[in-house]
């Protein structure tokens, strides 16, 4: 019989490289927001991966960046933090790169300090013709013994299972740490929170959604009148700028409306049962400065 192998894998990457989206597509659930803008990720959120004789955690960290504020100083110490305390590092890049960029090589430095086993993987393949392809693969080949490199399309289900073979492959035997039907060790409400964050950064202008923070203040289930479970979910959104709540609020209310209603679609989607959702709009100008606010954001 096959022994059970389990371990912890970090996905590091520079700043809307894809992990969330690889993360979500490996876990087979959505557990990190998506959105086509920079730092989406604050934490180091957990995924969980049950196969057959192993299972996996996966740590989505935030993407690197040149930090400019407390927050963000937080956020590249959780991700370097993550790579020092993994098993395997899953180093995504993306195949548009001509050479090892500025953010990657920082990265990869870190790596080779570890000197830990890392997979390369190589996103948004269907961007770039062949050729270009294999002379990155050349070029961070001869920077690091990569376990393997794996060209992908983080979108594509195709991908999910080439991955998640390779790994388990590099894995150590283990016990399995978490319940196997889990496949994430975030609460409720931290879900709740990445959801309404997540519809924020969608439907947001540029400019807004670096400067938001969600916070769920009250999670509470009860049944209705026909006997199902409801979660009532009151949440606030925090922006910088007085300016900044006007258009979260939107003209009559319609934006912060389409924001809810996104939200709650996706957390009864996820949650299994029906969501009333109430959100609210604050202005707290120095929230990425306030270690209150920041130290939420610290790797646990």
């Amino acid at each position: 019989m096959e022994k059970f192998k389990s371990g912890f894998v970090t996905l590091i990457g520079r700043t809307n490289v894809g992990k969330s989206t690889l993360l979500n597509l490996l876990v087979g659930e959505k557990v990190a927001a998506i959105a086509n803008k920079v730092q989406t990720t604050r934490t180091a959120i957990k995924g969980i991966v049950n196969r057959e004789n192993s299972q996996i955690i996966f740590i989505d960290t935030p993407g690197i960046h040149k930090p400019k504020t407390k927050l963000n100083e937080t956020m590249v110490e959780t991700s370097f933090t993550s790579i020092g305390d993994t098993d395997i590092i899953l180093f995504l890049i993306e195949a548009t790169s001509e050479d090892i960029g500025r953010g990657d090589r920082i990265i990869l430095d870190k790596i080779k300090e570890t000197n830990k086993k890392a997979i390369l993987i190589i996103n948004k393949i269907d961007l770039i013709k062949r050729e270009k392809l294999l002379k990155l693969i050349d070029i961070y080949s001869k920077e690091y013994n990569f376990e393997a490199v794996i060209p992908i399309e983080a979108t594509n289900p195709k991908y999910k299972n080439i991955i998640l073979e390779e790994i388990e492959k590099n894995l150590n035997e283990g016990p399995a740490y978490y319940d196997t039907e889990e496949y994430t060790d975030q609460t409720l409400r931290q879900l709740a929170e990445e959801t309404i964050r997540e519809k924020a950064l969608k439907l947001l202008q540029d400019e807004v959604p670096h400067g938001i923070f969600v916070e769920v203040e009250k999670l509470k289930e009860r049944k209705n009148k026909q006997g199902e479970n409801i979660y009532d979910i009151e949440a606030t959104i925090y922006c910088l700028r007085n300016s900044h709540k006007g258009i979260i609020i939107g003209k009559n209310g319609e934006m912060l409306k389409r924001i809810g209603r996104a939200a709650r679609i996706d957390m009864e989607k996820n949650f299994g049962v029906k969501v009333n959702l109430k959100t609210w709009v604050k202005v707290k100008e120095d929230w990425q400065e306030n270690d209150l606010f920041v130290n939420k954001f610290k790797i646990k």
